[in-house]
């Protein structure tokens, strides 16, 4: 499928969209590793800022996981390295929740 022919002003506002959507979401990243935000507030958010993100990225984000930590979750709870987090199941996301409930 071919992408459509977008004029420039067209390009520029799509790609200043793109800048605001990928510094919030630093932004909430860091708040997550800060301490600032907790798992269960970021995840009861439905927006594409939220959805969009991998699972992967969200658990390295928070205090104390890493890359290899981040990888052992994901194969502990049978989610895939390539999910989002809109791709979540509701019990994938309810064992995501539990496994992390005591450190919030």
């Amino acid at each position: 499928m071919a992408l459509p022919a977008l004029t420039l002003s067209q390009r520029a506002q799509a790609l200043e969209k793109a800048l605001a959507v990928r510094r919030e979401r630093a932004d909430l990243l860091a708040a997550l590793k800060s301490g600032a935000l907790t798992l269960p507030s970021l995840l009861t958010r439905e927006d594409d800022v939220v959805g969009k993100l991998r699972v992967r990225r969200l658990l390295e984000s928070l205090p104390g996981i890493g890359a290899i930590r981040a990888g052992q979750l994901l194969t502990d709870l049978g989610i895939s390295d390539k999910r989002r987090v809109q791709g979540f199941g509701t019990k994938q996301r309810a064992r995501l929740l539990a496994l992390f409930r005591t450190t919030d």
